[in-house]
């Protein structure tokens, strides 16, 4: 009876929780994970300083004319053309968002709702074409339009997603057609690798 009784207690002080400890740890994680949010936070500032000699996005014409394409979907980021991993974030261009665009004989107009708009004069498009990743998107194999223009001193490339992916080979015409073989300054790339982001 009594080893009955001597078995009933270590029972029970074996399924007390150490309380303390448990609470512990986990402000320990909360502590690690707001920290790896600042400093996540404190190097995409840092990389827009590095930016900054980038000028104003230009803005969209008040009569830019009858539009040639329009498409909806999302815009998802910009990055140095032919290098899919160094973002670009001066001036809101490294903010993922809903896009509407409408490429007319003046330019490419980009709305954001929520994110800072931008307008391509025509003059200052350079290459379209169809890919698979920008930084931190991957998507399957031409599931990307790419658009590579010109903007202050530099190349970039922009990267959108229509809600109809069949678009974007007419998009890719169009642009194309309208960049001329004059305005074509450099080859850019396809993503050969893909090592970061995922398709969602």
């Amino acid at each position: 009876m009594t080893t009955l009784l001597q078995l009933a207690a270590e029972k029970e002080s074996a399924d007390v929780t150490d309380w303390a400890a448990r609470l512990g740890w986990v402000v320990g994680l909360l502590l690690f994970i707001a920290l790896v949010y600042w400093l996540m936070r404190e190097g995409w500032k840092w990389r827009g300083t590095l930016q900054g000699d980038l000028p104003e996005l230009p803005a969209a014409p008040d009569e830019p004319g009858p539009a040639r394409l329009e498409l909806t979907g999302r815009y998802h980021g910009s990055t140095t053309a032919g290098q899919w991993l160094d973002r670009i974030v001066a001036h809101g261009l490294g903010t993922r968002s809903k896009a509407e665009l409408t490429l007319t004989d003046a330019g490419l107009d980009v709305v954001r709702p929520g994110a800072a708009d931008f307008f391509i004069p025509a003059a200052r498009l350079r290459e379209a074409r169809l890919d698979k990743g920008i930084a931190g998107k991957v998507l399957a194999e031409g599931g990307l339009l790419i658009v590579t223009w010109e903007h202050g001193e530099k190349l970039l490339d922009s990267g959108f997603r229509s809600d109809h992916a069949a678009e974007h080979a007419e998009w890719v015409e169009a642009i194309n057609g309208m960049a001329g073989p004059g305005n074509n300054l450099i080859t850019t790339p396809s993503t050969t690798s893909t090592t970061e982001g995922t398709a969602r």
